[in-house]
């Protein structure tokens, strides 16, 4: 699935900055595209919105927005990476006819899940009026189908169209949210937020349906790597819970805000980290770019060689260059990813200070870049553990993130303010601890992994 990371590598490789500028730029939205547009299109609409609504209208959108957000990645998540991962078979085996029918499928199967969580939930524990409510509803439905069309986004070469989807897209919904929330107040804004989100996810699924225009069929074939696969939804169960499990505990705590019905928040702890979540975006670029291409290529060759019969010498280098690959792109992500951290950190109160949060926030905002540092290079170290077909160690990881987020940020939250955001930054350096652990460990046995412990034949 790293295919249109080699056709931003040719961008970024032209012999001029814009090239450079370009690559960079289509590969934070292919990489980042969804919560980049969320964050960037929240802390828009909450600049030019709040002269227009007042603050418990803004909150109401707020709320709205992010439950939707983040419900909706847990609930898809095994859903997107079994899919993904059918796809991915597929495209190997130059056999994506069934593409078309299972896009439709799994936009079905992820439409039946915003029905069977969203739908009770709104009208039972929301407490909204019934204009923001309907509004909910349908954003949580526009969102789950962005997930499900993302499964396509790296496997499309025409990365173009995928930033002119996001860039309209956001354009609209920041428009029609200001717009619409002057005249009807936060559903209003959920509306107007939701048209900018159709217009992405109906930009990408044409762009899907012309890249494989192949007649609909085979549309659940797929399932049956939900049997095949097991751990491997459980991944994406884990791995996204893990991710914003501190966030909902968080919604617990004493500062907390209660909107509306069962809906509560805590936008202190919240507009902190995720700010601190886009110091992750230059990495994220990076790997797209250059780490995942370049580790993919020594990758494919160790393997297509083994399949030659290639002998003991050659396997032996092929794996000595794998470990190279990752010893030089491993460095690379820390200088990039730790020099923006340590600028954040520095200038937290200036950065804090310009996108109008509260000065309080600066500690919550200074241990978030420090767990997103750590939460990338714990990202690098399960795309390695994913490439080499390691589902068990990558379940691991992803239960010892998830209790360890859990765990600390309940712990730290009965501490106090001053302790707020500690339990995300130990929790993110704990499983980078643990993944390298066992990525070092797999890089180093890579010969043995490839003939008998993932071996069919010998099992």
């Amino acid at each position: 699935m790293a295919g249109i990371g080699f056709a931003l590598r040719r961008l970024a490789r032209r012999d001029d900055l814009l090239g450079v500028l370009q690559g960079y730029a289509h590969s934070a939205f292919i990489t980042s595209g969804p919560w980049m547009f969320t964050i960037l299109a929240l802390a828009g609409i909450t600049l030019f919105g709040r002269d227009l609504v007042g603050m418990e209208e803004l909150t109401l959108f707020r709320v709205v927005v992010i439950y939707n957000f983040c419900f909706s990645v847990v609930f898809t998540g095994p859903l997107v990476l079994v899919a993904t991962r059918y796809l991915a078979d597929a495209i190997y085996a130059k056999e994506v006819e069934a593409a078309p029918g299972m896009l439709l499928a799994t936009l079905g199967l992820a439409y039946a899940i915003a029905g069977l969580t969203a739908g009770p939930f709104y009208p039972l524990f929301s407490g909204l009026p019934l204009p923001l409510m309907l509004g909910g509803l349908a954003n949580f439905f526009l969102v789950c189908g962005i997930w499900v069309v993302s499964i396509f986004l790296s496997a499309l070469k025409d990365y173009l169209a995928v930033t002119v989807a996001f860039g309209v897209g956001m354009a609209a919904g920041l428009a029609g949210a200001v717009l619409l929330g002057g005249r009807f107040g936060a559903a209003g804004m959920v509306w107007g937020f939701s048209a900018g989100l159709a217009v992405i996810q109906f930009g990408l699924i044409a762009r899907v349906l012309a890249e494989y225009p192949y007649p609909v069929g085979r549309m659940f074939d797929f399932l049956g790597y939900f049997r095949k696969y097991a751990d491997l939804a459980l991944i994406g169960l884990f791995a996204n819970a893990a991710v914003w499990t501190d966030k909902w505990i968080m919604w617990f705590a004493p500062e907390r805000e209660l909107v509306s019905g069962a809906m509560a928040i805590y936008s202190a702890y919240d507009g902190a980290m995720f700010i601190a979540y886009l110091t992750t975006l230059p990495a994220l670029t990076l790997f797209t770019v250059n780490i995942e291409t370049r580790f993919f290529e020594h990758y494919q060759g160790f393997y297509r060689d083994i399949q030659k019969h290639a002998t003991y010498d050659q396997i032996a280098r092929n794996h000595r260059a794998i470990v190279a690959a990752l010893l030089d792109s491993s460095r690379n992500l820390i200088i990039l990813q730790g020099a923006v951290c340590a600028v954040c950190i520095f200038l937290a109160p200036s950065i804090i200070g310009a996108l109008g949060l509260q000065y309080q926030q600066i500690g919550i905002f200074r241990f978030g870049v420090l767990g997103a540092f750590f939460q990338v290079l714990f990202l690098f170290c399960t795309v390695i553990l994913a490439y080499f077909d390691l589902r068990g160690r990558n379940l691991t990881v992803q239960l010892v993130y998830l209790a360890a987020n859990a765990g600390f940020t309940l712990l730290f939250s009965r501490m106090g303010f001053p302790w707020y955001g500690y339990g995300y930054f130990l929790s993110s350096l704990l499983a980078f601890a643990v993944a390298y652990l066992m990525v070092a460990d797999a890089v180093r046995r890579l010969p043995y992994f490839a003939f008998v412990a993932n071996n069919p034949s010998v099992r």
